[in-house]
């Protein structure tokens, strides 16, 4: 049931909550690979000092990757997305955030299975939980329950309409901030291609979990960078 304030901003013209638009999951989802720390990621032990939520562009990456038999279940397979869930990361000092804290088996299916519509991998879920959730101190079924409660109260700004007219990072920004009040503007990051095109969108959030203004040189593009929106198949 969608509260009031949650029915009056669904009415608002453009806003949406485009995440799945179609998605169904098979009764028997794929076994990632193990992913573990490595010369190239090492395991690094650091104090957690916020946290980035960050979301991809389906239509982008489909795009992209539509031939790749590890996009399959996203791409293929007649499942449709508009912002996917990437991951939910702990953030450190600079670039040295916390990372593969410890060594951890292959998820179980049913966490993959209850995951797969928000993050349409079974790998990226596997590497989510080994990189990243495995420095909060939780259990995969805890920390995926936090990631997709936090995507699943976002609303999204009119992404038809946006990709129609010239747009730079900062009123992107601005538009998902105004869909989604309690995200302020500077808690947006946006990511694109060597193209311009539009890639993923990085939220800050503050050790409880609220969202807050990004830190400087945190990653993203400037607001004033040109940005366009790939539409896929909508």
């Amino acid at each position: 049931m969608v509260g009031l304030a949650g029915a009056a901003l669904l009415a608002l013209p453009g806003v949406a909550a485009a995440q799945s638009y179609q998605c169904t999951v098979p009764s028997n989802v794929p076994t990632p690979r193990p992913d573990l720390a490595s010369e190239r990621q090492p395991q690094r032990l650091r104090p957690i000092t916020g946290y980035t939520l960050a979301l991809t562009w389906a239509p982008q990456f489909c795009h992209n990757n539509a031939r790749d038999a590890s996009a399959r279940f996203q791409c293929q397979s007649g499942n449709r997305f508009g912002f996917t869930l990437h991951g939910l990361w702990p953030d450190g000092v600079g670039k040295e955030w916390p990372q593969y804290c410890t060594a951890t088996p292959l998820l179980p299916p049913a966490v993959i299975k209850r995951n797969l519509c928000s993050t349409p991998s079974a790998q990226l879920l596997q590497h989510e939980w080994a990189k990243h959730g495995t420095c909060m101190q939780t259990t995969p079924a805890d920390y995926f329950a936090r990631s997709t409660g936090l995507y699943g109260k976002l609303r999204y700004p009119d992404m038809d309409a946006l990709s129609r007219k010239p747009l730079n990072a900062g009123q992107f920004a601005t538009a998902f901030a105004a869909a989604n009040p309690g995200v302020p503007a500077n808690a947006v990051r946006v990511t694109a291609n060597r193209k311009g095109w539009l890639d993923e969108v990085w939220l800050c959030l503050d050790k409880g979990f609220a969202y807050t203004r990004c830190e400087a040189n945190s990653g993203g593009l400037p607001a004033n960078s040109s940005l366009k929106i790939w539409r896929g198949r909508r």
